[in-house]
């Protein structure tokens, strides 16, 4: 299919990301990268994590998110003594009639928030693998399958803070995108000043008049639309560079997965999508690069001591390659 054939536009004004972009536009004041990803996430199906020190607003992000779309949210507080049961569920003897019921747990829900992460040991963290990634999740042999849409948003603080356990690679592969969340400008914290002070109260969302912009079948028809972005044979050549490139690259001692070339792919669409376009670009992969490939990958130990992160690697690989030129109208 070439690209002179795809419609250039999509259906204007008031649509879903408009909506649930004003939305969030009156809750949180600035934080662009972290709403940029969470967008993404949720309009490709994808999982989110928003790294940053406590008080920057991840929390609010998600549950404002939850709120605009009118899913059912629930908020997991992990903890080191958090169990796998206390997240997926488990099953519960009966003893009226001697028989087992399952007892589901808060994972069950439209929007999941993960608080603090990578605050509890790997083995409960694993409990989300197959959640995210299949949709479902097994109890005591029996699987059952989550609600639609799904998201799993997670927080978390720098690994360097006291009580943090560095999250499993195969649990960091399962999020599309990851955020960090750092402190406003002096002049959005000095907004947000004033809008406390005009008696906003960020616990009482309701208060607040944040009510659902969405519904979720206005929401999961976005992200089948989202998914249909047209994306030509020179930018699928270009996402499968930079993925090699991050295997090939002597400051990694684990470069990218296959599972995060095909997330590239699909955050593209949806950055595509987001800007009001019917195909991907370039810019679309550079836009989201960082946010999909960096958290997957590994630097070597000799890397790391000369102050080298992955974000940079994947920034240097940007640079690096040839940008295709494609023919759009």
């Amino acid at each position: 299919m070439d690209e002179s054939s795809v419609p250039t536009e999509i259906t204007p004004a008031d649509d879903v990301a408009t909506r649930l972009r004003a939305g969030l536009a009156r809750v949180i004041v600035g934080a662009e990268e972290p709403i940029f990803a969470a967008l993404i996430a949720l309009f490709a199906g994808g999982h989110l994590l928003v790294e940053g020190v406590p008080g920057t607003a991840k929390t609010l992000l998600v549950r404002t998110l939850a709120r605009l779309i009118g899913g059912e949210f629930r908020r997991i507080q992990f903890t080191p003594d958090l169990m796998p049961a206390d997240v997926v569920g488990t099953s519960v003897f009966d003893q009226r009639d001697g028989s087992f019921a399952v007892r589901f747990g808060p994972i069950f829900a439209n929007v999941v928030l993960a608080d603090e992460i990578n605050r509890t040991p790997p083995k409960t963290q694993s409990a989300l693998l197959e959640a995210m990634e299949e949709r479902r999740v097994t109890i005591d042999g029996a699987t059952t399958d989550l609600p639609a849409p799904f998201l799993v948003a997670a927080t978390q603080n720098p690994i360097e803070f006291e009580g943090t356990y560095p999250l499993p690679e195969a649990q960091l592969d399962r999020f599309l995108v990851r955020a960090r969340s750092t402190y406003p400008t002096p002049d959005q914290e000095r907004a947000l000043l004033a809008r406390v002070a005009a008696g906003f109260d960020a616990r009482d969302l309701a208060a607040a008049q944040v009510e659902p912009v969405v519904t979720l079948a206005e929401l999961l028809a976005a992200q089948r639309e989202a998914a249909q972005m047209h994306v030509g044979e020179e930018l699928i050549g270009y996402i499968y560079a930079i993925v090699e490139a991050t295997r090939a690259s002597s400051d990694l001692a684990l470069g990218a997965s296959t599972r995060a070339g095909i997330g590239l792919l699909a955050a593209a669409r949806v950055a595509a999508y987001l800007d009001g376009r019917r195909f991907a670009t370039p810019d679309d992969v550079k836009d989201t690069a960082v946010m999909v490939l960096a958290h997957r990958m590994i630097v070597q130990p000799e890397a790391e001591i000369d102050g080298i992160t992955t974000e940079i690697v994947v920034k240097r690989i940007l640079a690096t390659l040839a940008v295709p030129a494609l023919a759009v109208p």
